[in-house]
């Protein structure tokens, strides 16, 4: 029972095998402890369960698991719709895992879970190295990852999981896997793109790239312009180079002004990318222009500026094969009748590497060349009607010019349907693989896969434990590194940012 697991004799026997840090609502901290990166949410879990390593990871699934307790797994706590914090139950937060070791020769990295992409990325350059993340510098790396890992640098080489070589990770029954191409490679396929459906996964070896500065910045655009811009958009994304990505948004100025932003990154030569970038000067008539050579961190970390922890959001999203006049119209108009100033319309395009995998060889199923559009409210008083209607109108308008199949990473809670909708012809693999690994669906709060079986874990007993179950012996056990070879095992994320 959820009761008993509240007594003090049980949160006693968890302290007593317990190295982290344990948060009730009666101590200090619990407050800031239980927020997330959206203020929307407002939840009230039993614990907070900081874990320090992997056993740890293991002892609390397998206290929740004990007491019947309900769970959620919170890393960097940038969910949308809240999937990293619960009300009544216990977090598993692996926010102070943040253990990394770079392998310069073989241009390989192991990161703990627990690290932001900011982190991740401040280590890698200090080595001239990187990957594909995702835009914005506090989002997680697991939750990215785990979900597909749409970015900058997809077009030159893929989506994040495109680069995953390895993911260590604790299953519903404790154990602790490496799951690879060669070491269960079903449950490695199912990881990549498949979300936290398959067990907690604690640590991940990536795939590096030689990335020095880049070249980025805006082209900001007068909103009024906007459906001729958006068409230029379209016509210059049918033929970028691999090396250059493109995004386009509607938002304010930091005056207030509403607008149309052209955003791009080039990782390739920059004399070459200044050359190729120049059209994006005159798809119209732009208010200002910002387009420099920069470090990669550097913008990630200006993301940050615009998505705001406890902020209030509400998001939407659909994918576009094109951007047909029906919808430029759509996007034009609520683009520019934004309920606050601080919501923004996002158009991404999916083009390159990212499009060129056959969309059987990972979870995630959305590899053609297609337009993902984010349709993201935010705001930081009043009440959140209007602007939920404002998310909810767009998705609903774009809906006759949308093609099936989303990202996974910008679902709310759209339910069963729009996940199938993400995974498309993966999805019967995928409940085959939730069956194996986890029948009785323990890991549901997410964007959940529901196993083909019967029976749930909301439908198990609870149990006593016993006070001598052994855990799995944890392995991951990073490489040592020291000296031109990398740096040395856990790297400090927080080092001297790179200028």
């Amino acid at each position: 029972m959820i009761e008993d697991a509240l007594r003090p004799p049980a949160i006693l026997r968890l302290k007593a095998r317990w190295h982290g840090e344990l948060i009730g609502p009666e101590d200090p901290g619990y407050e800031t402890a239980r927020r997330v990166w959206n203020g929307r949410i407002d939840k009230h879990p039993a614990f907070i369960a900081y874990c320090a390593d992997v056993t740890e990871v293991a002892e609390a699934l397998q206290w929740a698991r004990d007491w019947h307790l309900p769970f959620v797994v919170r890393s960097g706590g940038h969910s949308l719709c809240g999937h990293s914090v619960c009300e009544g139950g216990l977090v598993i937060d692996l926010s102070r895992m943040k253990g990394i070791c770079i392998d310069q020769e073989r241009r390989t990295v192991w990161a703990q879970a627990g690290l932001t992409l900011g982190e991740f990325v401040r280590a890698t350059q200090r080595w001239g190295l990187a990957t594909t993340t995702g835009t914005v510098a506090g989002t997680g790396l697991a939750g990215l990852t785990l979900g597909g890992g749409l970015g900058w640098f997809m077009g030159k080489y893929g989506l994040t999981i495109d680069n995953l070589r390895q993911a260590e990770l604790v299953t519903a029954e404790g154990q602790v896997l490496r799951a690879s191409a060669t070491q269960e490679p079903e449950l490695f396929w199912g990881v990549r793109g498949g979300g936290g459906n398959f067990g907690i996964v604690t640590a991940f070896e990536l795939q590096l790239h030689s990335v020095g500065p880049v070249l980025s910045g805006k082209v900001i655009y007068p909103v009024a312009q906007a459906q001729e811009v958006l068409r230029g958009y379209q016509e210059y994304t049918g033929t970028l180079p691999d090396e250059l990505t493109v995004s386009a948004s509607f938002l304010s100025t930091p005056d207030g002004v509403p607008a149309l932003a052209i955003t791009l990154c080039w990782c390739g030569a920059l004399e070459e990318g200044e050359r190729l970038v120049q059209p994006l000067r005159r798809l119209g008539t732009p208010l200002a222009e910002l387009i420099r050579p920069m470090p990669y961190l550097k913008l990630l970390t200006r993301a940050d500026a615009g998505a705001p922890g406890g902020r209030c959001y509400d998001a939407k999203t659909r994918t576009l094969k094109q951007l047909s006049d029906g919808a430029l119209e759509v996007l034009a108009a609520y683009g520019t009748r934004r309920t606050s100033p601080f919501s923004c319309l996002l158009v991404q395009q999916i083009h390159g590497a990212a499009s060129r995998v056959d969309p059987a060889q990972t979870a995630f199923a959305l590899r053609e060349e297609a337009y993902v559009v984010s349709i993201v409210a935010a705001w930081e008083a009043g009440t959140a009607e209007r602007h939920m209607a404002w998310t909810d109108g767009c998705w609903r308008a774009l809906e006759p010019f949308a093609s099936r199949g989303v990202y996974v990473n910008f679902l709310g809670e759209e339910g069963e349907e729009q996940v199938r909708a993400a995974y498309r012809g993966n999805y019967q693999r995928l409940q085959a693989l939730k069956q194996r690994y986890d029948p009785t669906n323990v890991f549901s709060h997410n964007q959940n896969i529901p196993p083909v079986g019967e029976g749930s874990y909301a439908d198990q007993p609870a149990h006593h434990p016993h006070p001598e179950r052994e855990m799995s012996a944890p392995t991951f056990a990073p490489r040592k590194l020291s000296g031109e070879n990398g740096t040395e095992p856990w790297d400090d994320p927080h080092s001297e940012e790179m200028q």
